[in-house]
């Protein structure tokens, strides 16, 4: 098993690309700390904690169920606490906890740039600092779900993407002053079918792939020996081409519509070129 034994703690753990990633990495031999706001089922949207949680259990993992506000700093230290408690380490962290709003800069509301900064970068920096301190000694990893940084996007998006970049400086800062601990970025290049992308309408299902994708990419990453890592924003295509696997056909969501590579011309419109 890729990942046998390995105590990974992920946020955003209850749907979507966050419980599909907690199930992929049970099945390569890993415990997980999961960790988001819903534990029980919610009113609007699908999954929860306990249904995750069931998940990992069934590959015969173990699963620890944390309810965090990542916007809080003291429910993200105690949710750190409790996975030391259980685990007595943390191999790695995955910053998955996201919130998302788009829209040109005038018409961007205050509460939903004080939202998406409060989950992602300054989420992901709270985080990342609790868990710094386990990790220096034993090694780590710690994983942002955030794209590469490049200004010359932003039209339309701009608050969105300045959180979201905010995570990625910070996996790259961590991995340059952290000698033990790795820090990386991940992104999808196609739009993934998530509760978000289907309660704002952020494509359909010819545009998507499933969270699977995502899953599988996080595995190969993983895998990799964090002390031979150097910071890299990666793109799920290009972690699992590494793997042998050029047929993405599997991850549609529509079987007949191979999704455009809309995630990441979201942030890079020239990346096909790099």
């Amino acid at each position: 098993m890729k990942l046998a034994d390995k105590v990974i703690l992920i946020t955003g753990a209850s749907r979507g690309i966050g419980a599909a990633i907690a199930e992929a990495c049970a099945a390569e031999g890993a415990h997980l700390a999961l960790a988001a706001k819903t534990v029980d089922k919610h009113p609007k949207l699908p999954g929860t904690l306990r249904e995750t949680a069931a998940l990992v259990e069934a590959q015969g993992r173990e699963a620890l169920v944390i309810k965090v506000d990542v916007r809080d700093p003291e429910q993200v230290q105690a949710m750190v606490d409790q996975t030391m408690e259980r685990f007595g380490r943390i191999d790695a962290y995955i910053h998955n906890a996201g919130a998302i709003w788009l829209a040109d800069v005038a018409d961007f509301p205050i509460k939903r740039y004080d939202l998406v900064h409060a989950v992602n970068s300054r989420g992901a920096f709270l985080a990342a600092q609790a868990c710094i301190p386990h990790m220096r000694e034993q090694g780590g990893h710690i994983i942002m779900m955030s794209p590469p940084v490049n200004i010359a996007a932003g039209a339309g998006k701009a608050p969105y993407l300045h959180s979201k970049w905010g995570m990625t400086l910070l996996a790259r800062a961590i991995d340059s002053e952290e000698p033990t601990i790795a820090g990386s970025a991940l992104w999808p290049v196609a739009a993934i079918r998530t509760a978000a992308t289907v309660v704002f309408g952020l494509g359909d299902e010819t545009q998507w792939r499933t969270p699977e994708i995502m899953a599988e990419a996080t595995v190969e990453l993983l895998a990799k020996d964090p002390s031979n890592l150097s910071f890299k924003a990666w793109l799920d295509e290009d972690l699992l081409a590494e793997k042998g696997v050029t047929d993405l056909s599997p991850y549609r969501c529509h079987p007949d519509h191979e999704p455009p590579p809309i995630s990441i011309e979201l942030v890079d419109p020239d990346w096909r070129s790099r």
